[in-house]
């Protein structure tokens, strides 16, 4: 029986061995997407002509992760991982677009590398910022790797640091803020547009404070684009907002907050939460008028000598009775039940104001948000000790766990944009949307504040944990793909019913997947059968 096996296998085995020795087996080593290196199973290795090529060794795919992560910290020269645009090439971007490997683009993330968060203007750079917040897609949300393009524009730098290092990367000159500059960025979009589809995410990051409210205002409404430094982080602190009002159960609407700092991310929280108010009903003037500012030169008010941007005036309101000087000042006048800080200044929720808030409220909401952890406005064990855990924290740096002197432990709640994006970016992606406004960011928001549990809330945590990112982000996108469909603005179609389980069979599989034919489906001691 077994020699007449052998003369019916043996001629079938050779001649598909040929094809895909021929067609496969050397194409599969080279290309980056095929090549399962060391991970290459015995029959897929005789069968593919690939036997002998490789160590005899066959790994399992973790080993292989755990080698390429050694691998990739060593690596520190971005010009490895990124495209690259610079003002020099207005007028080729079209051109060079063609030049990235992979055609099925369906997200970007680009940089100007201005406004690097806790380190200022890096240039050419800033190129890190996008390669990360793309790994995030990936590990937050299971979008494809391959479907991602992470952008750097370099237009030059005002570090003087790096105007002087003669190993920069960059161009050597002064940011160009001229008619270029506008030129540029609208011949990029266009191109991305153009080569990948009108549906095409692009995400701004890191953008300074002035390009980046007036980029956002220009292309909101003709692509499918967001910023994330303030439409991310609006919703990750509104969703800290909202998990907040079931603690204290007092509505979003009967809250005063108080800002320190007037930027991307302050403007941002404060247009979210105005929204969220519009939708219970109150007014829009009424809802401004709930938010306070306070910038480096004091509180934001009318008529004050200090400059106030277009974009601040809806928040500088009449001048109470009594100004101040210092934030302490601001918060005993004011008296607000929050306090947001988002100036990246450091310790400046100083002991006297968390004491403050915690005799104005019996549960002051102190939101330390800057990032990194030196750049935080307070700390998680001084806004629990001072306030006798009545406080209601979060941050945007990890802290430790908090032991109060009669035994209560908190655990602080970090609020990481990565709750946000990347699961607003499946949802967009997927069910192929054209435009991305304000209201998918705060269904974004009731959505991630909706997943975290009674317990958490009790341990002091505003937010699922960062250990269930991966969910978080699936059930994020399918409440916003429930708003998408419900307000006519998803492209995918039939809606699917169970939006979940869409999601989770449309994630991006780390796997390997077998490359021989059911033919091959034998028994592995068939293995042991000589192969011509």
């Amino acid at each position: 029986m077994l020699s007449r096996f052998n003369l019916v296998v043996r001629p079938c085995i050779y001649m598909c061995r040929c094809v895909h020795t021929k067609e496969k087996g050397k194409p599969l080593m080279l290309s980056p997407r095929t090549n399962k290196g060391m991970a290459f199973t015995l029959r897929e290795r005789q069968i593919l002509g690939l036997h002998g090529l490789l160590p005899p060794k066959i790994e399992t795919q973790d080993i292989q992760a755990l080698r390429f992560k050694n691998h990739i910290e060593k690596v520190h020269d971005p010009l490895m991982k990124g495209l690259f645009l610079s003002i020099m090439d207005k007028g080729h971007i079209k051109s060079i677009l063609d030049n990235w490997p992979d055609t099925n683009v369906k997200a970007v993330v680009v940089t100007d590398g201005e406004r690097i968060l806790g380190l200022g203007d890096l240039g050419a750079y800033g190129m890190g910022i996008p390669v990360g917040k793309l790994c995030l897609y990936t590990t937050c949300a299971g979008i494809d790797p391959r479907t991602c393009l992470p952008v750097c524009i370099d237009v030059g730098t005002d570090n003087e640091m790096l105007l002087k290092d003669p190993f920069y990367m960059g161009l050597y000159q002064k940011r160009d803020r001229s008619h270029h500059y506008d030129e540029l960025l609208d011949e990029f979009m266009e191109a991305v547009v153009t080569k990948y589809g009108r549906n095409t995410l692009i995400q701004f990051e890191d953008f300074g404070n002035k390009n980046a409210f007036r980029l956002l205002k220009k292309y909101q409404e003709t692509y499918c684009t967001f910023n994330d430094d303030i439409q991310g982080t609006a919703a990750v602190a509104l969703a800290g907002l909202l998990s907040a009002q079931r603690v204290t159960n007092k509505p979003i609407s009967e809250h005063k907050c108080l800002f320190l700092g007037a930027g991307e991310a302050a403007l941002g929280i404060a247009g979210l939460m105005v929204l969220a108010m519009k939708e219970a009903g109150m007014p829009e003037k009424e809802a401004q008028n709930k938010i306070w500012m306070f910038d480096k030169h004091g509180l934001l008010y009318q008529g004050r000598s200090e400059p106030i941007e277009d974009h601040q005036e809806a928040y500088a309101h009449p001048a109470p009775d009594q100004i101040g000087k210092t934030f302490l000042d601001a918060v005993n006048i004011l008296q607000p039940t929050a306090i947001i800080g988002v100036a990246g200044a450091g310790r400046l929720f100083t002991k006297e104001v968390i004491s403050a808030m915690g005799s104005i409220n019996e549960r002051p909401i102190i939101f330390a948000l800057s990032n990194p952890t030196d750049k935080a406005e307070c700390t998680a064990d001084e806004a629990y000790t001072l306030t006798e855990g009545r406080c209601l924290f979060a941050s945007g740096s990890p802290f430790r766990p908090v032991t109060l002197p009669d035994g209560r432990v908190f655990y602080p709640g970090q609020g990481n944009n990565a709750y946000i994006f990347p699961g607003v970016a499946l949802a967009v992606i997927l069910i192929g949307v054209r435009n991305i406004t304000s209201q998918i960011f705060l269904e974004a928001a009731k959505a991630l504040a909706e997943q975290v549990t009674n317990d958490e809330l009790a341990q002091g945590s505003l937010y699922p944990p960062l250990s269930k990112i991966r969910e978080v982000s699936i059930k994020t996108a399918s409440k916003v793909t429930e708003y998408l469909y419900a307000n006519n603005l998803a492209f995918e179609f039939p809606e699917p019913k169970d939006k979940e389980g869409f999601f989770l069979s449309r994630v991006w599989k780390t796997d390997y997947e077998s490359f021989l034919p059911d033919i091959y489906d034998w028994p592995e001691s068939a293995t042991k059968l000589p192969i011509l």
